[in-house]
């Protein structure tokens, strides 16, 4: 998975987890924090382009590795990283990302969560319980699991279901590269949903073929998130980096 998430603009450097803060002047008032969650199946590389974008105007951007072994697994190491920071958080997750933020979200230096393509659960229900309920997508029928209950999603499907928009060379080093999820994050319901109590952002992929748009719609009607729609497909966060960044600059002005 290292270094293999590339746009057209951009070379995403792996192994990053924490980004280094430009000299510049933020809004008055905006968290000065950051805190990014990856989904399944790729690694903390997968927000480089945003936390570029975020640097560079001065936040400071912490990039979690989930380990992807279980829920709680995920929740501590995002715990770990928001304990390391001063003041004001928002906390963003992408896909799987989702759910590790509603459960680790209620953290009291969190000021608001950012769903980017995410899935948004509330109190006891699981991501399977989530995926059982929306429209059938092609990366989720394309979703397997090897004889140790790992999942991944089939090499030959990954690049048009996940990363349509991507150069096709990167979309399928990504594919046959992936970082599976353990069943049993699936199937582990979340005791905690963040977003009753903070304010809450959606970004919606209205090219998505792993969570379809209209499940994105009624999370993001239920979580009362404020709402962007890009046209761009479950890698919009490498692809359309600059609408997810702008996004999560709202959210640290959230009160």
């Amino acid at each position: 998975m290292r270094n293999l998430l590339l746009s057209a603009a951009a070379v995403i450097v792996a192994g990053a987890t924490f980004v280094a803060p430009a000299q510049s002047a933020l809004p008055k008032g905006a968290a000065h924090n950051i805190v990014l969650v990856h989904g399944a199946f790729v690694d903390q590389t997968s927000w480089q382009p945003v936390a570029d974008i975020l640097t560079k105007k001065g936040y400071h951007v912490t990039l979690v590795e989930n380990p992807l072994t279980s829920l709680a697994a995920d929740v501590y190491a995002t715990k770990q990283a928001l304990a390391k920071q001063n003041g004001k958080t928002v906390l963003v997750g992408h896909s799987w990302g989702g759910v590790v933020i509603t459960q680790a979200g209620d953290d009291p230096k969190v000021s608001a969560l950012v769903y980017v393509s995410a899935f948004a659960p509330d109190v006891g229900q699981s991501l399977a319980d989530l995926a059982k309920s929306g429209p059938a997508t092609e990366g989720g029928a394309a979703i397997h699991s090897d004889d140790k209950g790992n999942l991944t999603i089939d090499p030959k499907v990954f690049p048009s279901a996940v990363a349509a928009d991507l150069p096709p060379q990167i979309a399928e080093a990504l594919a046959n590269s992936q970082l599976p999820l353990n069943h049993t994050a699936f199937e582990a319901p979340v005791d905690t949903a963040a977003w009753h109590d903070k304010p809450t952002f959606y970004v919606i992929t209205t090219q998505d073929k792993v969570i379809a748009p209209e499940a994105q719609k009624m999370f993001a009607a239920r979580i009362k998130a404020q709402s962007t729609e890009v046209a761009g497909s479950h890698a919009s966060l490498v692809v359309h980096a600059a609408e997810v960044a702008a996004v999560i600059e709202k959210a640290a002005l959230a009160k």
